[in-house]
């Protein structure tokens, strides 16, 4: 079980992202969050194991059709205990 603090920049806001996301990240059983920064990028915070993790990020370094992703970088943090996956305002 591994945490992960992903940031995503690029066109992600207003490009139905954090939904996306949500549906991903559940769908590979992980926890956590997703929301829009003022910014303009998309902070995700997720747990679960090793090889969905990476395919959230991988999944993140294309977004659903409409984004167009400059980049995405993550950090490694201490397990929040998620209950589930949520979107955030």
């Amino acid at each position: 079980m591994k945490h992960l603090a992903i940031q995503v920049t690029g066109k992600v806001q207003g490009v139905f992202y954090r939904a996306s996301t949500v549906e991903k990240a559940r769908a590979l059983g992980l926890k956590g969050f997703v929301q829009n920064e003022p910014d303009g990028s998309v902070y995700i915070e997720a747990e679960g194991d090793d090889s969905a993790l990476q395919s959230l990020l991988d999944w993140c370094r294309q977004g659903p059709p409409h984004a167009r992703v400059s980049d995405v970088t993550s950090t490694e943090g201490p397990l929040q205990n998620f209950p589930d996956f949520k979107q955030r305002r």
